[in-house]
């Protein structure tokens, strides 16, 4: 085992998705020397995306390309970036003590999660190689692309209602697919869905293949859960909406989480733990977009700065 590093840091950075990137820019610019730790997905979701177009000063920006600026940036700035995964920490006493995938150890005065969220994915063929090539997760990023298209959306809850409510903006060729025979949402976001006929619902299906042309999907198989008839549909994009699991693994019995697996802040990014702080989609499971995830990192770098003044 590798020996421990001596030097006890002001802030790790745990994540390299938008929250983190920031925290890193703010936290370099407060001179406070950052070292962010980039993980097993470097770049977060954003790196599956193809182009962003909701992003603030770019008319439109590919998602690698927005993080690779980002990173740059931080970089720039004195963010040093290590491309190693914190595989443990210990936060029960500061300085804080985190262990890396290489056994390398590191202590610092302060912490910043910004681990962000996985999301559900169905696990069927096709998927993962459609994936930011029609196959996507979030229909306010990316339903502008679609204007007149037909939208398969997977899911029977809130963010399923939501997803095809949203994309009748743009098409009025949309089909939902549910696993049970009645939909889990909220009834007031069923009843939004139920009374619009251009919504259809297919009721106990899976998406059981994802097929394409080798650039983009063409078509799904949905498969009927109570007969197992398969049928192919025509499909532009597939939206999934079956939820995302925080990455807090490694902060159970460590800090508060809420009954979703969610840190828990309070007064901006505080967590459970002083010196310890939490911003992105590691928090938030409403808004889920790369701004407000860059915000956040802002408001944690700004609140780790005055939690260190104070030491």
């Amino acid at each position: 085992m590798n020996k421990p590093q001596q030097d006890i840091h002001d802030v790790i950075i745990i994540g390299s998705g938008p929250a983190g990137l920031t925290a890193g820019i703010y936290t370099a610019r407060a001179f406070l020397k950052p070292l962010l730790f980039e993980g097993s997905a470097p770049g977060g979701q954003l790196m599956g995306t193809t182009a962003v177009e909701n992003w603030p000063g770019n008319k439109s920006i590919m998602g690698p390309q927005l993080v690779m600026n980002m990173r740059e940036q931080a970089q720039h700035l004195g963010t040093q970036i290590i491309s190693e995964q914190i595989v443990s920490v210990d936060l029960s006493q500061r300085p804080f003590t985190l262990v890396t995938n290489n056994n390398k150890t590191y202590k610092s005065h302060s912490v910043i999660i910004s681990t962000g969220a996985s999301a559900n994915k169905l696990g069927c063929p096709g998927e993962q190689d459609y994936w930011g090539k029609g196959v996507t997760v979030c229909a306010v990023c990316d339903g502008a692309f679609y204007p007149n298209k037909k939208v398969v959306i997977v899911g029977g809850g809130d963010t399923a209602m939501e997803d095809a409510s949203f994309m009748t903006k743009y098409t009025s060729d949309i089909t939902i697919v549910h696993i049970f025979d009645k939909l889990t949402a909220s009834p007031i976001m069923q009843e939004r869905v139920l009374n619009n006929k251009t919504i259809k619902i297919l009721y106990s299906h899976t998406v059981t293949q994802v097929i394409g042309n080798g650039n983009h999907v063409t078509h799904v198989v949905v498969t009927n859960q109570k007969t197992q008839e398969k049928t192919t549909l025509s499909a532009d994009v597939m939206f999934l909406a079956i939820g995302q699991k925080p990455n807090t693994h490694l902060f159970k019995e460590q800090l508060e989480l809420d009954k979703m697996g969610y840190i828990v802040t309070r007064n901006g990014t505080l967590t459970s733990v002083a010196g310890v702080f939490a911003a992105g989609d590691v928090v938030d499971f409403k808004y889920r977009q790369a701004i407000v995830s860059a915000g956040s990192g802002c408001m944690a770098a700004l609140d780790c700065q005055r939690f260190l003044e104070t030491l």
